[in-house]
């Protein structure tokens, strides 16, 4: 991991939304690859972090999935298709199983 993303500052979500800023259009991370460079935090509480955030903040929160390349499953709504769509707009794209290859289109 490059340690230039570490960040230290006191609020945990507003640590993680300072790191999932960072990440790069047209790039995806995964919670874990995000949750390694906040210290004190997981990639559930990643997840947690994401779920939180509201539009207001201009987070690029469709960028992060989980570790196997997939979009996570939501409890309601469509945010998953949302988020595929966002990623596709980007030129990020799936292969047939629904993953990113992170060795294309990974952040880190």
């Amino acid at each position: 991991m490059n340690s230039d993303y570490v960040v230290t500052r006191p609020n945990l979500n507003e640590r993680i939304y300072e790191v999932v800023r960072q990440i790069t259009f047209g790039s995806v991370a995964s919670y874990a690859e995000v949750s390694a460079l906040v210290i004190g935090s997981t990639p559930r509480l990643v997840g947690y972090a994401m779920a939180l955030s509201t539009p207001e903040r201009d987070l690029p929160w469709h960028r992060v999935i989980n570790s196997k390349g997939k979009i996570s499953i939501r409890s309601s709504g469509a945010g998953a298709e949302i988020q595929r769509r966002m990623l596709e707009e980007e030129g990020v794209r799936f292969n047939q199983k629904g993953a990113v290859d992170f060795a294309c289109y990974g952040w880190l």
